[in-house]
């Protein structure tokens, strides 16, 4: 029996004790797809509020479809229509995966256990990770091949649930061995859940996100977020130097293009975003640090209320949704959006980026693939840590995971419409 095989056995007995959503599971009774990692697995909450598709590569959601004012469903994430691109397009946006086994960036690809600000090139507990991001200046999303580029296996599965297992056996470096099961389930009312344990052999930083990237008009009406209305319960940002890496103080975001205490339209202050997600970029790519704890009250709220009745062309060979929104156009009456998203999460901390760099074939759904995915086409919304806290010692935040000292990330996505 190879170590891999205990490690499973091992994984499938912790899954039993520590995931409350799994009860019991016989890795036997679901057998490996034939088209696996990209199997398509789709949950849809009882009430038809909400269906979502997954894939095991990466524990990836690759299609969310939740209905706006009128009934309509429409699928608000970004993504392929062949999902084997989540592996092979080069530009690799990450579209909705499971990222780690450590999150946004890792300054110079190096850190240390127990850390400090500038650890050694060298030296015992000195870990190097593979950089991939700002010509090798950081590690970006766990490395060359993080948990989102990974084959990730199903251990159970109903009609509104599933949960995939992933054994990363000390990947790009990284210490030890940790265990994570990333559990998706939808629920009536329109609500997505989704929750990630992970469990380690040795000390090792384990910090994740799901990077989903979100367009609530789902291009019907509009071709960006700008018009997006925002709310983060955050009162500090923190501050990244042109790599965006942290450099240790917060900004305060009274006053600047960062205050999104009050909801305001994502593009209120464009002009003064110039800059704020790197050289030559507008936009934002920034961490917010949540002013509370957001697991009850919603820590984010996005939503849309554009209506359908601007740029709207009569389709040729048409979605329904397409032809609905020229319908409404035809009939001069407004046909809005109206989907509204709230947020709560365990985690402190959220990235908002709104994909500057973005230049991907779009879904059919969304128009494709003769149009592209471009910047300000979407807003990726990142529920995390503190950003390379593991470099940053003196904000005393704590990442190492050991055995006895599990990590769980949990995040609820609640849509509704506003009237």
């Amino acid at each position: 029996m190879t170590m891999k095989t205990n490690l499973l056995r091992a994984a499938v007995l912790s899954l039993c004790v520590m995931v409350q959503v799994v009860t019991s599971v016989d890795p036997t009774a679901i057998p490996q797809a034939p088209d696996w990692p990209f199997d398509v697995t789709t949950l849809t909450a009882p009430d038809g509020s909400i269906t979502a598709k997954f894939v095991s590569f990466g524990a990836t959601m690759t299609e969310l479809w939740v209905k706006d004012r009128d009934g309509n469903a429409r699928d608000i994430i970004l993504g392929y229509d062949d999902n084997t691109k989540l592996l092979t397009d080069p530009a690799h946006p990450v579209f909705n995966p499971i990222v780690g086994r450590y999150a946004n960036r890792i300054k110079n690809g190096t850190f240390s256990i127990p850390i400090s600000a500038d650890p050694p090139p060298d030296g015992p507990n000195v870990y190097h990770i593979p950089t991939n991001d700002h010509d090798g200046q950081d590690t970006l999303h766990g490395g060359i091949y993080g948990w989102d580029r990974r084959n990730w296996t199903i251990v159970q599965k109903s009609k509104t649930s599933v949960t995939y297992l992933h054994i990363d056996d000390a990947d790009e470096g990284f210490p030890g061995t940790v265990t994570a099961y990333a559990t998706h389930s939808v629920e009536n009312g329109g609500v997505l859940h989704t929750q990630v344990h992970a469990s380690a052999t040795e000390k090792t930083p384990i910090m994740l996100t799901q990077h989903i990237y979100w367009n609530l008009d789902a291009f019907q009406g509009s071709e960006n977020i700008l018009q997006h209305q925002l709310h983060v319960d955050g009162s500090r940002v923190v501050a990244v130097d042109g790599d965006a890496i942290p450099t240790g103080p917060f900004i305060d975001v009274e006053g600047t293009a960062y205050d999104f205490r009050t909801a305001q339209p994502i593009g209120a202050r464009w002009n003064e975003t110039v800059g704020l997600c790197g050289p030559g970029c507008q936009g934002y790519d920034n961490c917010w640090i949540y002013d509370k704890s957001e697991e009850e009250v919603p820590g984010l709220t996005l939503w849309s209320d554009l209506s359908g009745i601007r740029s709207v062309s009569a389709p040729a060979a048409s979605t329904s949704l397409q032809a609905y929104a020229w319908l409404c156009a035809l009939q001069r009456r407004e046909c809005r959006n109206n989907v509204r998203l709230d947020v709560t999460t365990n985690n402190p901390a959220v990235q908002v980026y709104t994909a500057y760099w973005l230049d991907t074939p779009r879904k059919q759904v969304h128009g494709g693939p003769s149009l592209n995915y471009t910047k300000w086409s979407a807003v990726a919304i990142e529920q995390e840590g503190y950003i390379d806290a593991i470099n940053t010692p003196e904000w005393d935040v704590d990442q190492i995971y050991y055995p006895g000292r599990d990590f769980h990330w949990d995040t609820k996505y609640k849509f509704s419409t506003v009237d």
